[in-house]
């Protein structure tokens, strides 16, 4: 059904929460460092539309929309070894798609640079200690 693997437990999902956050009109996307033992996980991706955007029809809209965005980008965009959870928005389940992929790209491309960016310093710092 899906190409990618998904985050199913709660404890994932508050330990997103508590990390990295971008919200943008459309989407907010946070994202967490995989805690498991192996060394290289494909991310995961976790999906949630509270129970604020309306009845269940519009939820399970919004989360389908999601879905298929993150099918078309998921290769491109998803770091190994992070968990990203997507959650809905007001405007999610009735905005024009491309709109809503635009907005998760972004979000994507925003939150790896909060990832990638105290790695690339600390291997700046450890090559000058070295020389």
């Amino acid at each position: 059904m899906s190409n990618f693997p998904i985050i199913k437990k709660r404890k994932d999902f508050l330990r997103a929460a508590k990390a990295e956050t971008v919200i943008f009109h459309n989407v907010l996307l946070q994202a967490a460092h995989n805690v498991s033992a192996a060394t290289q996980n494909p991310a995961r991706i976790g999906f949630t539309a509270t129970k604020r955007l309306g009845k269940a029809h519009i939820r399970n809209r919004t989360k389908r929309r999601l879905r298929a965005v993150v099918r078309e980008i998921y290769a491109k965009y998803a770091l190994d070894n992070t968990d990203y959870v997507l959650v809905g928005r007001f405007d999610t389940y009735c905005c024009p798609f491309e709109n809503l992929r635009t907005d998760v790209i972004r979000a994507f491309k925003k939150i790896n640079k909060a990832f990638t960016a105290p790695q690339e310093i600390n291997d700046e710092e450890t090559a000058d200690c070295a020389d």
